[in-house]
């Protein structure tokens, strides 16, 4: 259950300004989330991994059963793992990759090209983690 609840949460984190664009009171609710932006985004990308290798050997199996939840399954992963990323990725730059040069141009290019599509990838994030959730 926390797994769709924490991809809700940084789905809408990462389409905040389309969000407070639309509805304006919701920036107050934002920037009180704000400085936890990073710790959210590390969160989904570890949780996004490592659910994701528990997914992995079973996929044929959850494909075959039920091809909808399988579907939304795979989606919802590969989204709270890109959103995961861009959310912590100033946590990440500091900690993990202040060492080495590479890693850290390599994760800056990622970051410019995915930030471009941060918004719908947010939203798109958030609704598949709710169907995940409604589909159980």
């Amino acid at each position: 259950m926390l797994f769709p609840i924490l991809s809700i949460v940084g789905g809408l984190i990462a389409a905040s300004s389309l969000l407070i664009a639309k509805k304006p009171d919701a920036k107050e609710l934002f920037e009180k989330v704000a400085p936890y932006q990073g710790m959210i985004g590390v969160g989904m990308l570890v949780l996004g991994v490592l659910w994701t290798l528990q997914v992995l050997p079973h996929l044929g199996t959850i494909l075959k059963a039920a091809p909808v939840n399988g579907i939304v399954t795979i989606a919802t992963l590969a989204g709270t793992i890109l959103v995961g990323f861009l959310l912590g990725y100033g946590l990440i730059s500091k900690f993990v990759l202040s060492k080495n040069e590479t890693a850290k141009e390599k994760g800056a290019l990622m970051l410019a090209k995915v930030a471009r599509v941060q918004v719908p990838l947010g939203l798109l994030t958030a609704g598949l983690a709710a169907a995940s959730l409604v589909l159980g």
